[in-house]
């Protein structure tokens, strides 16, 4: 198999550095010293012009002088000098460079020409680069940092992938007080060549890598993003923070798919596509991964709560239990086990509640190791194991009982061996998830931090990474994803479409979208299109009463409260004037349609819509009037698959209506299914569609049945020859 371009990057014998002096108020400077002092063991070439050392290493006066093409050249120099300084290294054999310096197309259409000549030169050569405008590298596994902040400790087993070099960086202190350490860590910046994906890629293949956190700002090629993540979710979680859902722009959308089809919402179903578990924080982008990846998988929805304080048991129980896990009762036997442990007052039921009981060895082993070993749980969340931190805050209260005992001789009276504490998610294989107030200065979060255990500030903080093994249990038993292969494309279809683009129309009629989805065999109701009282009054005859009656012009897209539709007609007579009030209310000589009368009491919608990076988008959702007030719906990006169709089917608040509800009967999922999949092919098939809108889809007994749809179309795409 090739190797990965960014391998060598990760993993140069060499570096050279262009930026780098003596001035350790530099920026390049800064970067070299976490080289040099970090623990990298390659060669080191500083390129300066004027100094003859950096840092106590032999400097180069320029790329030509280098004693050998480095594996890596690092660039922290002025916009003007990147491309020039890149092609002197492609001249000397160099491959592989992180681009630091900014300038570029963030700065506007200067910027944009400058990055572009940057890449051209790359191409020239055969470089591969990160950046420009990004924070560079961490491989913890080989010691190598080349960003601004000091790289300490083990090596870990959190990969990172960042839109922001400031999350790769300014966090290590963070990560360090939080027992969070880093396998591999890439900073992407402006993406000029290597990008968010290519990280993702490498780090699904990384062997010391056993979780994936990802920094999102945007994706611009949406399909590779989501083929490359269900790749890698099957064994490996990839957690994702995504920040740029809340442009209002995105919902000027023609139909109510593309009225819903804000990028949070689109993004939200993406994420769930690729099998990637979103997070609404960095907090949680680094906590709930670092969980990922330390923590025995979740083998059931079983947890055991344990705690010394009600409250904090409390609110792991409820967030845990929320979020889908289950805090059973123990049993009787286990119980009894517990309460021949604990004060006549404490709760052992589950929670267990000690009630401030200040044996910890009894919370943080004992209880833990019955609970593990019961078989009656699938993992532990702990609260409130704690020792010097809590001694030291009492000791000013307690020291005069102590007379002539200093802090930490007092501290050493208490202090504990908790190799077995810390043993346990190994031992059992069920994960260990603490809840403490004191941070990594208490020697119990200290303990469990070293052992690769994850402490958390807060007890629902705790409770919600759990939830993170859960959703991650989840993703990784689902169905197989077959890629799905598009039929052919429909004749009738094509000369409905290419008839309206021709005459410079915005969007079909009702009835021409609905003869498109049937070219397709969607089912759609039965109709005709009328342009007089006679033809409306023969065309009811053909369908049987009761009939609809709607205006059908593609100049209204939009029906509902302007008089355009009249329901349950049930004779001639009231067919006439409904004919009539159309007439009136939208002008005279306008076509109608005559449908007949669809009965059913629930109602979904569906859609497709573009979105940027991502191409057409797939909608389901809740229908009817009800659309857009109650936003149940769920996107996800075209074509779809039958596994992702079924996924995005069940994926509403509202799926309960899918089954059998009040006396109805269960939805036919599998026409659903295969009606979502369809709809996924259809863009694809006619790149002239940019929003297609079904709604609503009624269900008529338990089979879905198209009442109204839009195409709206976008007159610069054209289907090609047939």
């Amino acid at each position: 198999m090739e190797e990965h371009p960014l391998t060598l990057l990760m993993n140069p014998r060499s570096i050279a550095t262009v930026g780098a002096g003596n001035n350790p108020l530099k920026m390049g400077t800064i970067q070299a010293l976490s080289i040099i002092k970090d623990g990298y063991r390659g060669k080191f070439y500083p390129v300066h012009p004027t100094e003859k050392s950096v840092l106590g290493h032999r400097a180069y006066p320029s790329v030509a002088d280098l004693p050998e093409a480095p594996d890596l050249a690092m660039l922290i120099v002025p916009t003007d000098q990147v491309a020039p300084l890149l092609e002197e290294f492609g001249q000397i054999g160099t491959r592989r460079a992180i681009i630091i310096s900014a300038g570029f197309k963030e700065t506007g259409t200067a910027g944009r020409e400058a990055e572009e000549r940057l890449k051209e030169t790359a191409r020239r050569f055969g470089i591969r680069f990160l950046g420009p405008n990004c924070m560079g590298i961490i491989n913890s596994e080989i010691s190598l940092n080349v960003t601004v902040a000091p790289l300490t400790g083990p090596p870990g087993f959190l990969g990172l992938a960042s839109q922001s070099g400031t999350y790769l960086t300014q966090t290590l202190p963070y990560l360090r007080k939080h027992g969070i350490r880093f396998s591999k860590a890439v900073s992407v910046g402006n993406e000029g060549d290597l990008n968010l994906i290519d990280a993702l890629e490498f780090l699904g293949q990384d062997r010391q890598t056993r979780a994936i956190a990802l920094y999102i700002e945007g994706i611009r090629d949406g399909r590779r993003f989501i083929e490359t993540a269900q790749k890698i979710t099957p064994y490996k979680p990839v957690v994702a923070q995504y920040v740029g859902g809340t442009a209002a722009g995105a919902r000027a959308g023609a139909s109510h798919t593309g009225a819903m089809a804000g990028p949070d919402e689109v993004y939200d179903g993406i994420l769930k596509q690729a099998g990637i578990i979103r997070v609404h924080s960095v907090e949680e982008l680094y906590g709930h991964g670092w969980t990922l990846a330390t923590q025995p998988p979740l083998q059931g929805r079983r947890i055991a709560v344990l705690t010394n304080s009600g409250g904090p048991g409390t609110a792991m129980s409820h967030t845990a239990n929320a979020g889908g896990l289950e805090v059973p009762p123990f049993s009787k036997q286990l119980q009894d086990k517990i309460r021949a442990l604990i004060p006549p007052h404490a709760s052992c039921g589950n929670p267990v509640d000690l009630t401030f009981h200040l044996d910890t060895r009894l919370l943080s082993l004992t209880i833990p190791e019955l609970v593990m070993s019961s078989g009656e749980v699938d993992g532990v969340l702990l609260h409130g194991a704690m020792g010097s931190g809590f001694m030291r805050a009492v000791y000013p209260h307690v020291s005069e009982l102590f007379p002539g005992l200093t802090e930490e001789q007092f501290l050493e009276l208490f202090r504990e061996d908790l190799s077995e504490n810390v043993a346990l998610p190994v031992k059992y294989g069920k994960p260990l998830i603490i809840s403490s107030f004191f941070d990594h200065e208490d020697d119990y979060t200290a303990a469990y931090q070293a052992a690769n255990i994850p402490v958390f500030d807060a007890p629902e903080k705790a409770a919600r990474a759990m939830l993170a093994l859960l959703r991650y249990s989840e993703i990784s038993r689902r169905k197989k994803i077959v890629p799905p292969l598009l039929p052919e494309r429909a004749a009738e279809a094509d000369r409905i479409i290419n008839e309206a683009v021709s005459s410079g129309r915005k969007n079909l009629d009702e009835y021409e979208s609905k003869r498109l989805l049937a070219a397709y065999n969607f089912p759609v109701s039965r109709e005709r299109r009328a342009g007089s009282e006679a033809e409306a009054a023969a065309a009811a005859a053909e369908l049987g009463y009761p009939v609809v009656v709607k205006a059908c012009h593609h100049t209204l897209p939009h029906k509902t409260g302007r008089g355009l539709i009249f329901l349950n007609i049930r004779d001639e007579s009231s067919l006439l004037q409904a004919y009539r009030a159309v007439q009136e209310a939208a002008g005279p000589g306008l076509p109608v349609l005559v449908s007949e009368m669809v009965q059913g009491n629930r109602e979904f919608t569906a859609g497709v819509t573009r979105q940027p990076g991502f191409g057409p988008c797939v909608m389901f959702g809740l229908g009817g009037i009800f659309t857009e007030a109650l936003q149940d719906a769920a996107f996800r990006a075209a074509p779809l698959s039958e596994t992702e169709a079924e996924e995005l089917l069940f994926s509403l608040r509202a799926a309960a209506l899918l089954g059998p509800f009040r006396g109805m009967p269960a939805v036919d999922a599998a026409a659903l299914v295969k009606l979502l999949q369809q709809l996924s092919f259809i863009p694809l098939l006619h790149p002239q569609i940019r929003e297609l809108d079904l709604n609503p889809i009624l269900i008529r007994g338990h089979a879905p049945v198209v009442v109204d749809a839009l195409a709206v179309l976008d007159g610069a795409r054209h289907s090609p020859a047939r």
